[in-house]
């Protein structure tokens, strides 16, 4: 089945033991990997960056853990693990000209 993310919005969502979480109020996307990445559960609202991260944590569903979506979603009720972010590959820089074209003999 094909769904829209605008679908999505305004769901109820229930963990996979019936237990009611709340409604979707938002799709986060990944636009690197071209997916969706979570769900917010109510509007992210923080004044300060540390606050935004636990909202962030708090509100959210990673969409990993989403099992099924028809009438409701239903995530499972174990926390996925949330994978690192990778670490950006340190810059090369270019060797110097005077290395380039140095006389080999």
């Amino acid at each position: 089945m094909t769904l829209k993310m605008s679908q999505l919005i305004g769901m109820e969502v229930y963990t996979d033991k019936a237990d009611y979480v709340g409604k979707v109020y938002d799709v986060i996307i990944d636009l690197q990997k071209g997916e969706a990445a979570r769900l917010t559960l109510e509007p992210i609202r923080a004044a300060s960056k540390e606050e935004a991260k636990r909202v962030f944590k708090e509100k959210t569903i990673m969409y990993k853990s989403v099992r099924a979506v028809e009438k409701i979603v239903i995530v499972s009720s174990q926390p996925v693990p949330e994978e690192p972010e990778p670490e950006p590959e340190p810059v090369k820089k270019p060797l110097p000209y005077s290395h380039r074209y140095k006389r080999h003999f």
